[in-house]
């Protein structure tokens, strides 16, 4: 794979951090993360009620597979040398702590530099490592209402939060692209990098389309102010959410001329040639009450006959039976524990082919010994690090980290 040589220290927790350390693992890194002896908060916490497959909290499942487990007493006197060893071996350190935590332990950007100049550091943050909210808590919705994400969305019913943790998922690969940014100028001049990322930011950056247009425009805030079928502020009619006779559908960029056309409708006629957009909240009723009574089928025969674009909505569920998805292999079942659990690939191919799957470090500490023995720790090393309470493991490493691809 494109990352295979890369090493990499993750101290990272929640969402951000992991998902961006995933994605690199996935297109090859080593990747060992460093968690407290309980296990990292993702471990104890999922939505859906704590939601787990075969004992692990989906939460972990969503944002650590193929991560290596080590589990660390960060404040024992031999911490220190244990991380340094691993970090003067590694490529890069990421980390997702509010500013000024891992200074405290002896791991920030300083330290860890001294220690190792060519080292690329990532410090992923709410808001930025400084500046006045620098130690607020950084949190997904938290920064979609910061960003002015939840303000720009839900038209007229009032500000609506996006209804998945596009802030954090966003926020994370944008990390994995500048560690991957910081791993080229290394491997071309051989220093390293500091690298920092923050949720604000990354919540803005989701909305590049979206700002410019409204600062250009000139419109001001009563541009917000729509139908709440509109599907944003900024575009015309008839770009928008439907109800019809078996469920909703979608209408994108679609000229009026051959809507009117397509659904054979007098009322839409007489929208061509008017402003879609500072009459949108006519126009869209007016395509809401010519679909209504309509199936999807029926809508699509029309539609698909003049080139227009549509789509239907498709929940959870269906995205399960959709052709494209299957195709494209976007999902993937794998063993835990006994317990089939549906996982989201990687994203991207290459060369044709998705990332392979080795497991999940099912237990805090899963790879602690044998990360340990690679890193150059003699058997007794280990063994008294383990009976000191510096390091800590299950009984015997995880074979393939406790996980296989479902057969």
């Amino acid at each position: 794979m494109l990352l295979n040589g890369m090493k990499i220290v993750s101290f990272c927790h929640f969402l951000q951090g992991p998902a961006a350390t995933q994605y690199l693992s996935d297109m090859g890194a080593e990747v060992v993360k460093i968690e407290p002896p309980q296990g990292a908060y993702e471990r104890h916490w999922a939505g859906a009620d704590r939601a787990k497959a075969g004992g692990v909290s989906a939460f972990f499942l969503s944002a650590n597979r193929d991560a290596r487990s080590l589990a660390i007493d960060l404040k024992h006197p031999k911490a220190k040398e244990v991380v340094y060893r691993l970090i003067r071996q590694s490529h890069a350190v990421v980390e997702n702590f509010r500013p000024g935590t891992l200074d405290r332990l002896g791991f920030g950007y300083a330290a860890v530099k001294s220690e190792k100049p060519d080292i690329i550091y990532a410090s992923a943050s709410g808001f930025g490592t400084t500046g006045p909210y620098a130690s607020r808590p950084g949190q997904d919705l938290l920064i979609q209402a910061m960003s002015g994400l939840i303000a720009g969305t839900g038209g007229r019913r009032g500000p609506t939060a996006v209804g998945c943790a596009a802030a954090d998922q966003h926020g994370a690969a944008l990390l994995a692209l500048g560690i991957v940014g910081a791993y080229a100028k290394f491997l071309k001049t051989g220093e390293g990098t500091h690298v920092e990322a923050n949720l604000l930011a990354a919540g803005v950056d989701l909305q590049s389309e979206s700002l410019v247009t409204y600062y250009a425009s000139n419109r001001g805030r009563a541009a917000l102010d729509r139908d709440e079928r509109l599907a944003t502020w900024f575009h015309e009619a008839p770009y928008g959410v439907y109800q019809i006779a078996d469920g909703h559908m979608v209408l994108s960029l679609n000229p009026p001329d051959k809507l009117a056309e397509a659904l054979d409708s007098a009322a839409l006629r007489a929208f061509i040639g008017r402003n879609a957009y500072d009459g949108r909240d006519a126009y869209i009723a007016a395509v809401a009450e010519v679909l209504a009574p309509l199936t999807y089928a029926e809508i699509a025969a029309k539609l698909e006959a003049h080139r227009l674009w549509f789509a239907r909505v498709e929940d959870f569920d269906d995205l399960r039976r959709n052709p494209q998805l299957l195709h494209n292999e976007t999902f993937r079942d794998v063993d835990v524990n006994g317990v089939t659990v549906t996982l989201v690939n990687h994203p991207l191919r290459y060369d044709g082919k998705l990332p392979g799957f080795t497991g999940f470090a099912l237990q805090p500490g899963a790879h602690s010994r044998s990360v340990l023995e690679e890193a150059g720790f003699a058997a007794e090393e280990v063994a008294a690090l383990l009976d000191e309470g510096a390091v800590f493991a299950p009984t015997a490493d995880m074979p393939g980290g406790g996980t296989r691809a479902a057969e």
